[in-house]
């Protein structure tokens, strides 16, 4: 450790600019208690190198002596050097609260406002008393500002009692008291913020009932409703938004029914504010306790609303308006000419699916233009009401926009009936392939004889769409009851049915075994996506007399065929596939023995874990670190003693 004393001598030795910044940091990095004068002194330099190396230094030691020192820089005449010393005493001032306490006595009024503001960055109980007296007591009005910003930077309760003490001081320390009670969140506030409302000026009443929602204490209600009356529009709109920021929407609803109704009044004015925070709550609260006339007005301002921008307040209004529950001016929207409205509407209609709404939605429906129409089958089809299938059903005979079809093929697929096969079953001739697709997942929904003979008359047909489609079906339908079909699927001439026939086997995997010598004889198919998908399925499905076909794969042409064989041999802890899995970890191709580390990992064991620590010895970086992480999770899991 270097000699504090050549260190302090560095320092004052006015030497190289260099020097005596490694003079600072040597002084700092040693705790050098000597060096505090003259690292002080630095702080007034010109360079601001040495600037910097100083003030690190004295935040590194610390201590009474730093305090003590820094102090009498806050009476610099330049501004950046009192700057400095106001920042290293935030940092350190804790180590010396009385040489800070007592330049709140000081006859110099910026000593005192600095002071005040360093003692706000102590995080000291004890400079809550020197600070509640400095606000209380003090005659300049800026120190008094200080007092109260520094005590809502502490946060501490303790200070609730001197900050209840100064509202009835000037306006501009009272603006900082409400912040500070505002952070502070004391029960013992609430009396005294409300009891300071009525003797405020209109902006600090703001601030006061501002803060009172910020604090969330329903103590606060009550004064707050008895102020309504009196205050005037622009306040009465901020209490409006206190009130609901403390109860929250379901609590309004215990209000008495002649508050609720006073109250909603009130919000309905509040929701005509500039202020879009306290339209937003009261639409909040209108959704709660409005009616027909909140309804009407919740609705005008959402319909204004831009609904990429104001996203979040529309949900907001959508919401508010599901909570005031169907109403008829819900419904004249509906019937009206302006599409906005409309849409909110029925959007809202969505979350209710109130009779009345859903049969006002179906009434205005065919008058209505294409993106509309859209929505209102998307919203009766979500509400998925029996009583809409007639609707359905003249729209799958009326309609040709294909996303009002999918809509309706949906909703009749889910709902199914008699006498709805034929008709879904006529739209897998459809010109749309997505409209096709919807046709046959509804067909697949219904079931039924009558279409699964259909089925099986659209296999034997030349065109391969169709006989993809029936083979997709069948699948979906059961591969029990349709034996012959998946059969012969297999060795169809099509690539993809073949695929779409061994994928009907993943939704359940019964009975995969007495499948397996079709299944497996599929893993030497010529096309590459029909053999990734045999993996893929005996990955997924269990059974031990899958395994080894997952390992006739490891010999595939084609490189993805094997790492996805490799994965599902580690996805499935296949033991038995360990010594082929270590062949491929030591081998050439990167991309196979990476994978085939991560599966070694997975699977564990004896023969795996001193494979791995083999694999640490790869020049591959790569290798290596996949090796690492594989051990560790071998270790992980208990496999230490290997």
């Amino acid at each position: 450790m270097q000699d504090c004393k050549k260190i302090v001598a560095a320092l004052q030795g006015g030497g190289d600019s260099s020097d005596i910044r490694e003079a600072a940091w040597q002084a700092g990095e040693n705790g050098c208690q000597e060096a505090v004068p003259a690292l002080a002194g630095l702080l007034a330099s010109g360079n601001l190198g040495i600037q910097e190396a100083a003030d690190q230094a004295l935040r590194r030691i610390g201590g009474k002596a730093t305090v003590e020192a820094v102090i009498p820089l806050l009476r610099s005449d330049e501004a950046p050097v009192r700057n400095l010393a106001m920042d290293i005493l935030r940092e350190t001032g804790a180590q010396d609260l009385p040489s800070l306490v007592g330049l709140l006595h000081d006859e110099d009024d910026d000593i005192r406002i600095f002071a005040s503001d360093i003692l706000g960055s102590t995080g000291s109980v004890a400079a809550v008393v020197p600070l509640g007296e400095a606000l209380l007591r003090d005659p300049e009005v800026n120190v008094r500002y200080q007092a109260a910003v520094s005590l809502g930077e502490l946060g501490l309760k303790d200070a609730a009692r001197y900050l209840n003490k100064a509202l009835g001081d000037e306006e501009w320390v009272q603006f900082s008291v409400i912040e500070a009670l505002a952070k502070i969140r004391d029960d013992s506030s609430i009396g005294a913020l409300a009891k300071a409302l009525h003797k405020s000026s209109d902006l600090v009443a703001s601030m006061i009932v501002e803060a009172l929602g910020e604090m969330g204490n329903v103590k606060a209600v009550t004064m707050l409703m008895k102020h309504l009356d009196a205050a005037s529009t622009a306040l009465r709109n901020k209490i409006c938004k206190a009130i609901v920021q403390i109860l929250g929407g379901k609590s309004l609803k215990l209000l008495s029914e002649a508050e609720r109704e006073r109250f909603g009044h009130y919000l309905l004015v509040a929701l005509t504010d500039e202020d879009e925070a306290v339209q937003d709550a009261a639409m909040t609260g209108l959704g709660f306790v409005g009616g027909e006339k909140a309804s009407a007005e919740v609705l005008a301002l959402a319909s204004g609303l831009d609904p990429d921008r104001d996203h979040d307040r529309l949900v907001l209004a959508v919401d508010a308006l599901a909570g005031m529950g169907p109403t008829r001016a819900l419904e004249l929207a509906l019937e009206g000419d302006d599409a906005r409205p409309a849409q909110v509407v029925v959007d809202v209609a969505r979350r209710l699916c109130s009779a009345p709404l859903c049969e006002a939605m179906k009434s205005v429906f065919w008058g209505r233009d294409r993106d509309l129409q859209r929505e209102i089958a998307q919203a009766l089809c979500a509400c998925a009401r029996p009583e809409d299938k007639p609707f359905f059903l003249e729209v799958l005979g009326r309609h040709e926009d294909g996303t009002v079809l999918k809509t309706a093929l949906e909703y009749i697929g889910a709902l199914g009936g008699e006498g709805v096969g034929e008709l879904l079953f006529g739209f897998l001739e459809h010109p749309y392939d997505d409209v096709k697709e919807a046709a046959l997942e509804a067909c697949v929904q219904v079931g039924g004889q009558g279409l699964d003979d259909r089925f099986r008359a659209m296999f034997a047909e030349q065109d391969p769409v169709r006989r993809l489609m029936a083979v997709y079906a069948m699948g979906k339908l059961g591969v029990a009851g349709h034996v012959d079909e998946i059969r012969a699927a297999l060795d169809d001439e099509v690539p993809d049915i073949r695929k779409v026939a061994l994928e009907s086997f993943g939704d359940s995997c019964v009975d995969l075994g007495q499948w397996l010598p079709a299944i497996r004889e599929r893993l030497h198919d010529e096309h590459r996506e029909v053999r990734l998908t045999v993996v893929e399925l005996l990955g997924h499905c269990e059974g031990e007399e899958l395994l080894p076909c997952l390992e006739e794969a490891l010999d595939d042409e084609d490189d993805w065929v094997r790492v996805r064989a490799v994965e599902a041999l580690g996805r499935r802890g296949a033991e038995a596939a360990v010594p082929r899995l270590v062949e491929i970890a030591t081998g050439t191709n990167t991309l196979l023995a990476l994978k085939a580390v991560e599966a070694l990992g997975a699977i564990g064991g004896k023969t795996a874990f001193r494979a791995l620590l083999e694999v640490l010895d790869a020049e591959d970086p790569e290798l290596q670190a996949a090796a690492e992480d594989a051990v560790a999770r071998i270790q992980e899991s208990g496999e230490e003693e290997l």
